[in-house]
């Protein structure tokens, strides 16, 4: 079952984010792919922007995903989670890939994680997990309990397995079967 606004997300994502290439490019997880996605292309503008968050977060109601605070690892997960911020209300945070080294020293910008703060981890395009893996290990050591993931593109099946195993519910917006694109493997 998809959220009522599935079907504009995606032609955004398909239309804007999503381009075939002759030659194959490395992606962040080291694989070959032909099939490129920009995530943040797709979502360049306000309005754009909106429609992907309120199809992130009615998603998000859906499965049952109750959250607190929305956000990732920076920079695939920075416009999306200010965008799901924006239309929920909630707060938004962003994870550094590496420790500031000066004022508060810390790994996590935005809201301050509370032990306990119900956290949903975004993504703008996923293919192993393991950028958004290296965020639920950040704000899990601040204390904060990830409540669900949801990336806006799924190319594989790999992070799904992975969440699963740490008992995480997963759901994508879109996935690589909606792109009929060939799955990144894990």
């Amino acid at each position: 079952m998809r959220p009522e606004s599935w079907q504009a997300a995606f032609d955004l994502i398909r239309t804007r984010g999503y381009e075939h290439r002759e030659e194959p490019f490395k992606l962040a997880s080291g694989q070959l792919s032909h099939d490129y996605i920009d995530g943040k292309y797709a979502v360049d503008t306000g309005e754009r922007l909106t429609i992907v968050s309120r199809a992130v977060a009615e998603l998000a109601a859906m499965n049952g995903i109750e959250f607190d605070a929305v956000g990732g690892l920076t920079m695939g997960a920075d416009p999306l989670a200010h965008g799901v911020a924006m239309v929920t209300g909630k707060a938004w945070f962003s994870v550094r890939k590496e420790q500031k080294s000066r004022g508060r020293e810390q790994w996590i910008e935005g809201t301050r994680l509370e032990p306990g703060t119900r956290v949903l981890l975004v993504d703008d395009v996923i293919s192993t997990g393991g950028s958004t893996a290296l965020a639920f290990d950040r704000v899990t050591a601040a204390g904060a309990v990830v409540t669900g993931v949801i990336p806006m593109v799924d190319r594989g099946e790999a992070a799904a397995k992975l969440f699963a195993e740490r008992d995480v519910p997963y759901v994508a917006l879109v996935t690589y079967r909606d792109l009929g694109i060939e799955p990144i493997q894990a």
